[in-house]
Formats: structure tokens, C-alpha cells, sequence
């Protein structure tokens, strides 16, 4: 399978990246194939321009970056979001790639009928997010109520219709053991090494 993974975090020492190696480990362990999509490395422009907008509204991008990107796309079998929650939510990077990459005539479409989404990347069989924060889930569930879930997974995803969506946290972060680090990476690594 081709693997996209779009990851966001601009600290290279961060357990993000640690899960990232992990998750890019376990893939490439079952010969899967890894295009990483690194937003802070490619200093990807999370700003959604008036040209930007013009062209999401004719379903024609205009940045070379989000057409290339929309290319890796339409050749992806899984994708694979990684990064951290900043006040309860993604970091503007990967929002901004959110706004400006998944776009309609590439990602999705209006339903002919005039009433929903359709999905168009038809080689897309599921979506993964990946998260890290320091607040206990319990916390960021009943108190802030599961943005992320409530974000990522309902309001983008699933309203375009894909399916096999998936949310993986993983909490307190700064303050679990790193015997506990350890544990959370060698087991995300086995289970990107199953994915199919």
C-alpha cells in the first residue's frame, strides 16, 4: 500500500517525532510504501490566500505545493495525520492544509443531488490521526469535548464520505514515564506493521 503521512510538529526532539519514526518504522517493516508529507520541513503556507479561495471556488489550486501535494493525495491508500493538540486543537499548519489541500474536485464533491458530500479519492481505503497533548483524555473528552474527534474525523472526513476512520491519543504526554514512551512507541510501530 502507498502510505501518506502529513506530520506537524516543528520540534524535532518532540514525542511526535518519535511516534513518527515509530509509525514510518512499522510501515516500511511490511513493505508498504511511506510518502511523508512534512509540513514545517516544506514550510508549507497554512494561509488560505484570495487567490487560493478564488481557485478553491473553480476547483483549480494555483500553488505548486498544493498541487503537488494533491497529486500524492490521488495516489494514497491510507493517510496518516500526525500532531500535537494546542488548546484543544490542531496546530495552524494542519489546519491550514485542512483548508487549502483538501479541496473540492480533488478530495471531495458536492453530491449531484445537491445534498452532501462524494468522496473522489477512490484509492483512499482509511484515515488515521495521531495525537499527543498533556491533558488526560478523560479531561479533554467530558470538559472539552473531543474537538479533534468532533474536527478531524466528523466534520472533515466523514462528511466527505470516507470510512475506516481512526483517532489515536496519546496523553500527559510531558508527565508519563518514559518507560511508558517506550511501551507507546514499540506498540504504535506493531501496529502500523499489520496495517492493510
Amino acid at each position: 500500500m502507498r502510505i501518506v503521512i502529513v506530520f506537524n510538529h516543528p520540534n524535532e526532539g518532540s514525542f511526535g517525532n518519535a511516534i513518527l519514526n515509530a509509525v514510518i518504522n512499522g510501515l516500511k517493516s511490511a513493505n508498504h510504501e511511506v510518502d511523508l508529507m512534512h509540513l514545517d520541513n516544506d514550510g508549507f503556507n497554512p494561509v488560505m490566500s484570495k487567490a487560493d479561495l478564488k481557485g478553491f471556488v473553480e476547483h483549480k489550486p494555483i500553488d505548486p505545493q498544493v498541487i503537488d501535494y494533491n497529486e500524492r493525495l490521488e495516489k494514497a491508500n491510507h493517510l496518516i495525520f500526525i500532531f500535537p493538540i494546542w488548546w484543544d486543537l490542531m496546530p495552524a499548519m494542519t489546519k491550514g492544509f485542512i483548508d487549502r489541500v483538501l479541496f473540492p474536485g480533488v478530495a471531495y464533491d458536492h453530491h449531484p443531488r445537491g445534498f452532501g458530500l462524494v468522496p473522489l479519492l477512490k484509492g483512499l481505503k482509511g484515515v488515521t490521526v495521531i495525537t499527543t497533548m498533556n491533558k488526560p483524555k478523560i479531561m479533554y473528552s467530558l470538559l472539552i469535548g473531543n474537538l479533534i474527534k468532533k474536527a478531524m474525523i466528523k466534520s472533515v472526513f466523514k462528511t466527505m464520505g470516507y470510512k475506516n476512520l481512526k483517532w489515536i491519543s496519546y496523553n500527559l504526554v510531558k508527565s508519563v514515564s518514559q518507560e511508558k514512551r517506550v511501551k507507546w512507541l514499540m506498540g504504535v510501530e506493531i501496529k502500523f506493521s499489520k496495517i492493510n
